[in-house]
């Protein structure tokens, strides 16, 4: 009788015991706060998005140094989708359905961020998107921390068409064949027929991802700025081609102040293991470069390198755009009081911070940043001089005024005007 209770008791204390180890990794799962980090680690757009994973991981890390969130530490979840659009939708869904993560950051493509954007707003997540794209787009479960057109294709040739810019008359639209180039290119196309340039006047090419064989486009670049008209290149080529576009570009000698290329997608990172003497005075358009002179891009640029044990020192603007959005998700977490998607998205509204370009950005309720413009030409040491930059901040526009549908709509998530692509109302209908 005696041993059938001691054995009854210590049932009873192994049931209790798992009981409450059971409780502790419950809580323990509770006591971090999840963070899916969605970027090709493997493909065609690895070049790009390797290190944005590193960025994020950099943030996370000091956010914990800090004590992480509301008393919780930050936890990453990291996914390959190794550059095919479809793999970024199973990912996401797998990120928000079964590891249950607060935010994601991810995507670099247009083609990846509309593969996911359907799996964000039907299980309502939150995406942060760190690329400069082709706008023409406005949901309440992504914001947007890269440059929309007229945040940076728009004021790129306006600056060419200008004298400091060699006053271009002729132009190449040169880009990989996806939504984000065709759609800059339709919105460029748009702007330079409004400013008197001729059709016969704009050429346009696109290539798969990867390309690799540049010898005879680059050709007909040469040929079709040889007509007597001052011509430039407008390059929305992304991923790896861009290697291969520019080592082309160098074997054809084909000088800046002759035919410059004015780059939207590669920075300095893309241009790693390229020799950039014969490409010195091309040009690319962000809102960040690494050259910038400011006490904020100083701390940016020792944080990243501390972080990589000084072997990489090299930082660029989707880097920045990680950096700002993370902040800002960050901070809404913090004057929310919760990681909750719906909470956190209103705090977002109106959140600043002194980013290391130098300038205080805003994000506003379009889900986009206000945030400078930047023009930079490659040097010797195979970074970029800034040639010219805004003088304030430049709000983005969701929508393009060149396209004449999207011209009357507008975005605002506040509440309880909410709309991402509302035809704006007239004065009357007010």
């Amino acid at each position: 009788m005696k041993s059938a209770s001691v054995l009854r008791g210590i049932v009873l204390g192994l049931l209790g015991l798992q009981l409450m180890l059971a409780a502790s990794a419950a809580r323990a799962g509770e006591d971090t706060i999840k963070i899916g980090i969605l970027h090709s680690l493997s493909g065609t757009m690895a070049i790009s998005e390797l290190v944005l994973k590193d960025t994020v991981l950099m943030l996370i890390a000091d956010q914990n140094k800090k004590g992480g969130l509301l008393g919780r530490k930050l936890e990453p979840v990291i996914v390959d989708p190794a550059s095919d659009w479809d793999v970024f939708a199973e990912k996401a869904r797998e990120l928000l359905a079964k590891d249950k993560v607060a935010v994601v950051f991810g995507c670099w493509t247009s083609a990846s961020r509309k593969s996911v954007l359907p799996i964000f707003e039907q299980l309502n997540g939150l995406l942060f998107y760190p690329v400069q794209y082709e706008g023409e787009e406005s949901s309440r479960n992504i914001f947007y921390t890269g440059a929309a057109p007229n945040q940076q294709a728009i004021p790129a040739v306006r600056y060419l068409m200008s004298k400091d810019g060699g006053e271009v008359r002729r132009w190449v639209l040169l880009g990989t064949d996806y939504v984000y180039p065709r759609t800059t290119n339709r919105i460029l196309s748009a702007y330079l027929t409004a400013n008197g340039v001729s059709p016969e006047d704009i050429m346009t090419i696109y290539t798969p991802f990867g390309h690799s064989d540049w010898q005879e486009i680059i050709k007909s670049i040469k040929i079709f700025g040889s007509e007597g008209k001052k011509t430039a290149v407008i390059s929305t080529i992304n991923g790896d081609a861009n290697t291969y576009f520019y080592k082309e570009l160098a074997a054809q000698k084909v000088d800046a102040s002759v035919i410059p290329v004015m780059a939207f997608s590669i920075g300095e990172r893309e241009l790693f293991g390229v020799n950039t003497t014969p490409l010195i005075g091309h040009m690319a358009a962000w809102n960040y470069f690494q050259s910038i002179k400011s006490a904020e891009n100083m701390a940016f640029i020792k944080m990243w390198a501390d972080f990589n044990e000084q072997r990489d020192k090299t930082t660029n603007d989707p880097m920045e755009a990680t950096f700002i959005g993370f902040r800002m998700w960050a901070q809404a977490v913090v004057q929310a009081g919760t990681a909750d998607v719906d909470a956190v998205r209103q705090a977002m509204y109106g959140q600043r911070i002194k980013a290391p370009s130098g300038f205080e950005v805003v994000m506003n309720t379009n889900h986009h940043l206000s945030k400078p413009v930047m023009i930079g030409k490659i040097n010797s040491s195979g970074t970029f001089d800034v040639i010219w930059q805004s003088i304030h901040p430049v709000r983005a526009d969701a929508w393009s005024r060149y396209i004449p549908d999207s011209a009357k709509r507008t975005a605002d998530w506040t509440f309880p005007w909410v709309c991402g692509g509302c035809i704006e109302p007239t004065f009357k209908e007010w």
